[in-house]
């Protein structure tokens, strides 16, 4: 145009304008690389140095797991119990579909919703998502919703010679003990199956998951954890804030005497509860199931589950 001729050298070609255009463009990108924020989650000390940085535009969506043959035949069902937690929710979401696809494991998340009026139960409701997940998925993570892997050599891949604890004792940032199965716990179908799932009895917060080390161990399976991260408790990052949501560890005196007890009868076989809804979402683009359920309580049989 006139105007753009009138702003150029007289003899300018257009090869040199066509490398400048290019330059130019390489330049913005480069900045916009520079200022803006990771697809991770925000650093534990908040806004970087410097002042906030701006988000990132998201990543270009990855291919389709069953449009590419190289992700394999084994499909994992990751079970996230949940409750009253939205802004963990919406960082958990999108960072663990990005974090899966990028590792080519063909996944569905189910938020495992309580909206009963009874304490929490974790137990009982990864067997309500494990019931629920569907024949076409062939292997489960209990996954803490307040938990983000951050090293990608962690391994979500199909755990065919037993449990494996991702959130291992050396790796979480809380808990060290060696009997540890929390946090993040893969295993095949077949094998949650032959623990019967996890006790029904624990309502409020903990011990669930020690009387659930006992099942694996009572079924013969061998608990299997990571080799060769180097990490160490920078890991994972743990969302949790103990100051703003505390956790319900109130134990009335029967409940103390039955916390260190192992189940030996109820699990899968026993949950009792109904879905109220089954609702299919996408949060900031990946795509989840959210199920709203109401678990049932035998007070005659374990009265903690209410809290007076």
């Amino acid at each position: 145009s006139p105007p753009l001729r009138a702003l150029l050298p007289g003899r300018l070609s257009i090869f040199p304008l066509f490398f400048l255009t290019l330059l130019l463009g390489f330049a913005s990108l480069l900045w916009l690389q520079l200022s803006c924020s990771g697809e991770g989650p925000a650093p534990a000390g908040g806004e970087s140095r410097g002042g906030p940085r701006q988000p990132c535009p998201p990543p270009a969506p990855l291919l389709p797991a069953e449009e590419e043959p190289s992700w394999g035949p084994h499909r994992l069902a990751l079970l996230v119990p949940f409750r009253e937690r939205f802004e963990e929710l919406l960082a958990f979401v999108p960072y663990m579909h990005r974090f899966l696809s990028k590792k080519r494991i063909r996944h569905h998340i189910f938020v495992l919703n309580q909206v009963d009026h009874f304490r929490f139960n974790r137990a009982s409701l990864i067997n309500v998502g494990f019931l629920e997940s569907g024949n076409d998925t062939d292997y489960i993570a209990m996954h803490d919703v307040d938990l983000l892997p951050l090293n990608e050599q962690l391994d979500y891949s199909f755990p065919e010679a037993g449990p494996f604890h991702v959130a291992s004792p050396e790796l979480h940032p809380l808990y060290h003990y060696k009997t540890y199965v929390g946090g993040i716990l893969l295993l095949t179908k077949q094998h949650y199956e032959m623990c019967n799932g996890m006790s029904n009895r624990f309502w409020g917060w903990g011990r669930e998951d020690d009387e659930f080390y006992r099942r694996i161990k009572g079924a013969g399976l061998q608990v299997r954890r990571p080799s060769g991260i180097t990490t160490g408790y920078e890991t994972f990052q743990h969302l949790h804030d103990p100051a703003w949501r505390k956790r319900d560890q109130k134990r009335i005196a029967a409940q103390k005497q039955e916390q260190f007890k192992v189940d030996r009868e109820g699990g899968l076989n026993n949950v009792r509860y109904q879905i109220e809804s089954r609702t299919a979402l996408s949060v900031a683009g990946a795509p989840c199931t959210v199920l709203n359920i109401l678990l049932d309580c035998d007070a005659s049989e374990t009265p903690w589950c209410t809290s007076g």
